[in-house]
């Protein structure tokens, strides 16, 4: 499991990005680099990171559930995601 200030330091890059979308789209559209620098890096959609929403680990990130394979195993296996079964043949 990822350390708290990690998950909060990503939350936080979430909220600017949102913050700055529009601000950041009508600078590019403007071609107004100067202006475009001076923004928070943090701002940057690139600097994301996508992380499980429950553990934070930021490997094997599967985005149609939004968490990790390890967590998204344990819930299936318990029945807590709907329409997902252990398959077996």
């Amino acid at each position: 499991m990822a350390k708290e200030s990690i998950k909060a330091r990503e939350r936080k890059r979430e909220r600017l990005v949102a913050k700055y979308a529009k601000k950041r789209a009508d600078l590019k559209a403007a071609g107004d680099y100067e202006a475009l620098d001076k923004l928070p890096k943090n701002a940057s959609p690139v600097r994301l990171h996508n992380r499980c929403k429950l553990t934070g680990r930021p490997k094997g990130y599967m985005r149609k559930f939004g968490i990790n394979r390890v967590t998204f195993r344990e819930m299936a296996s318990a029945g807590k995601i709907p329409g997902v079964t252990k398959s077996s043949w």
